[in-house]
This record gives structure tokens, sequence and C-alpha cells, in this order.
């Protein structure tokens, strides 16, 4: 009698799963098969440009934060675009020999600048820094994506 309730148990298990393998969820806007739903969530993350519109912005809240000696801020900008560019390389996986160079020295440099809290150290690793985006936007075919120190503030965070 133990069997045939195991046997049964165990058909009810295989049924429910083949039941959730024909059913698909539809979103608002996230519609079709599974293969074209995570084809549309692939169009809305695109590429790397998104992930250089947010390093983009985290630089220049790095900028200031070093600016404003807000050195916590500032440890929080730098590894954010870590993330961001890994991120974006993990879409785009052809960007990494360009960025190779930015992850292992560029950004691990301006994490010690910012280790020793100091301005007249940070500016210069951050000048260092300015050209190696500039350096990468080269290697990649976009030199007219010509990265400048910032000088007006966009953001209200100031210490």
């Amino acid at each position: 009698m133990k069997n045939i309730y195991l046997l049964l148990v165990l058909f009810l298990l295989n049924a429910c799963d083949k039941a959730k393998e024909n059913n698909t969820t539809q979103g608002n806007w996230i519609k079709g098969t599974e293969a074209e739903q995570i084809k549309t969530i692939e169009k809305q993350f695109r590429g790397f440009d998104n992930a250089m519109v947010e390093t983009g912005y985290r630089y220049q809240e790095l900028y200031w934060a070093g600016q404003d000696q807000n050195w916590e801020y500032a440890d929080y900008q730098l590894e954010k675009i870590r993330v961001a560019i890994e991120n974006g390389l993990e879409r785009r996986p052809k960007r990494a020999k360009s960025a190779e160079h930015f992850l292992t020295t560029v950004l691990p440099e301006m994490k010690k600048s910012l280790e020793k809290r100091d301005s007249l150290i940070f500016n210069k690793t951050f000048q260092t820094l300015t050209i190696n985006c500039n350096s990468c936007h080269a290697m990649e075919r976009v030199p007219f994506f010509s990265v400048k120190i910032p000088t007006d503030r966009q953001s209200p965070i100031k210490k």
C-alpha cells in the first residue's frame, strides 16, 4: 500500500512539473515565450552604453566627494564604478580587453589614494583616472567621448 501512495505522489509531482513547463507568465509589457521575454529584457538592459552613463555620473560624484574630502562617499562611488563596468562587461564581453587595465590597475590605484585621505594625492590620481578613461575610449574607437574633470557640481550631495 505504501508503494502505491509513493507512486501516486511521484506521479502528481511529475504532472505539476510538466504543467509549470507549459505555463508562461505574461507581464504587462514583457510578453511571449520565455525566450522572447529574455530577449526583451536583454534589449532593455542594452549593452555597455548604460554602464557608461552610470559610470559618468559616479565619476562626477567621485570627483566632488574628493574635493569635499568626503572619503566614505568617494569609496562608495569608486566601488559603484567598478560594479557598473563589470555589469556592462557581462553584457558586452568584447569590451573586456579595453577595460582590463582600468579594472586591475586604475581603480585599485584610485582606491589606494582614497585610503590616504589626502586631497593632493586624490587630485593627482583623479587626473590619471581621467587620462585612462580617455585611453579606453580611444581603444574602443570612440575618442569623441572626451572625459574632462568636472567643473560644475550636478549633485546636491555635499559634505
